[in-house]
């Protein structure tokens, strides 16, 4: 497996396994024993870094992930998040020292483990100074409870705010080919500063795969059902950059998914995506992204395609959008 380095010289596999899935958000979760068989199939073909968090289940996703590594503990790189409360049927910002605390005692618990390798802020809480949020994982890092600080869709201004107080080791926030945000503000402050960067959704929830189209239907508790890029007429329109973004895969003899991950692997080195999945075949198939090299020609011709195609469809919904830092 290759490896990469996050901020802070903390080593990790060259692509991580996302678990929120296994059990929340995507709809029906799997069985536990199937959950746990596939982080342990991750784990023995090379990956080390986890991502989980309490909000998801909520909770319940890192008792399954503590279950599933407790045998292998030592050899993994745990991440999870504190900073969003279901309030209300509805998830809420709060980061107040006492209740970062708390989620961090919990979590342990949850996770089977003595320390939390990367303990992620969530969403930003604009209630809270963001110094004190970076001072109260700062004490829980020096008690030996947490191993490194990240945030989470943070802005700019937050992340420098931030790593002053306590030196930020990744940025975990949406990235891929139909979201590249980060590229114009976050990603030069994240070189600056020595920070790496996790995206999540590098696949566009499912949608770059090609797996998704205009006749997909959505399980009831499967989030993308609300989402505005993913509504009929915006999948539909969407559908040229699948068609060719398979172009691009077929001419390689690969697929779309591995276009999409060796693409996002190439644009820095500090990079880590975490896709996630609920079957072993497309784990292995993520995995052999890492096998795919692009040459500086498939790359321009990526950022043609690119340019070509106006990406419709907001990517969350109003409510959840204004979770997020600027």
């Amino acid at each position: 497996m290759q490896k990469r380095v996050l901020g802070q010289g903390l080593e990790v596999s060259a692509i991580g396994y996302g678990c929120m899935g296994l059990n929340h958000g995507y709809g029906k979760p799997i069985d536990l024993e199937d959950a746990i068989a596939l982080i342990r199939k991750a784990h023995t073909l090379g990956v080390t870094l986890f991502d989980t968090a309490e909000a998801y289940g909520p909770f319940t996703n890192e008792e399954i992930v503590g279950k599933a590594l407790a045998p292998i503990r030592d050899e993994v790189v745990i991440a999870t998040k504190f900073g969003l409360i279901n309030e209300k049927a509805e998830f809420a910002s709060c980061s107040r020292p006492d209740h970062i605390r708390d989620v961090c005692e919990a979590s342990l618990k949850r996770l089977r483990t003595d320390r939390i390798d990367i303990f992620y802020q969530h969403r930003v809480d604009p209630g809270v100074p963001i110094e004190d949020v970076a001072g109260t994982v700062r004490d829980l890092i020096a008690e030996g409870k947490v191993k490194h600080f990240g945030l989470s869709e943070a802005g700019v201004k937050t992340i420098r705010r931030a790593h002053a107080v306590q030196p930020v080791t990744a940025l975990q926030s949406e990235y891929s080919l139909w979201w590249r945000e980060p590229e114009s503000e976050i990603f030069p402050v994240l070189e600056e500063l020595g920070i790496g960067f996790v995206p999540y959704s590098p696949l566009g929830r499912g949608f770059l795969t090609g797996a998704i189209d205009a006749s997909t239907e959505f399980e009831e508790n499967d989030f993308r059902k609300n989402v505005p890029r993913f509504d009929v007429e915006m999948r539909r329109a969407n559908a040229a950059l699948i068609d060719k973004l398979g172009a691009l895969a077929d001419a390689r003899g690969v697929t779309r998914a591995q276009i999409a991950l060796a693409w996002i692997r190439h644009q820095k080195p500090w990079i880590v995506p975490i896709p996630g999945t609920t079957k072993a075949h497309r784990l292995e198939e993520n995995l052999g992204s890492l096998n795919v090299d692009l040459s500086a020609a498939d790359l321009e011709g990526i950022e043609a395609v690119l340019s070509e195609i106006a990406i419709a469809g907001d990517r969350y919904t109003a409510q959840m959008q204004s979770r997020i830092d600027r």
